[in-house]
């Protein structure tokens, strides 16, 4: 068995990092435009199936609530 197989999610911590060592100036402005359009990507690279799951219930029952609390 191959005990040294790459998790997707250090694939793309490698990937980003080679990146930015090769373009530093490109990570910039990304992280410039990523202000203005969010990083919901990362975010849900970072939290996972069932993280994003529970993300997303919980923002189905706030807007319940909220629509229940001024009806």
């Amino acid at each position: 068995m191959q005990e040294n197989k790459e998790t997707p999610e250090r694939k793309r911590e490698r990937l980003r990092q080679e990146e930015l060592k090769r373009n530093p100036t490109g990570s910039l402005n990304d992280a410039f435009n990523k202000a203005n359009s969010g990083g919901l990507a990362d975010l849900v690279g970072s939290l996972g199936w069932k993280g994003t799951g529970i993300l997303i219930l919980v923002i189905i029952i706030g807007f319940i609530f909220v629509s229940l609390l001024f009806k």
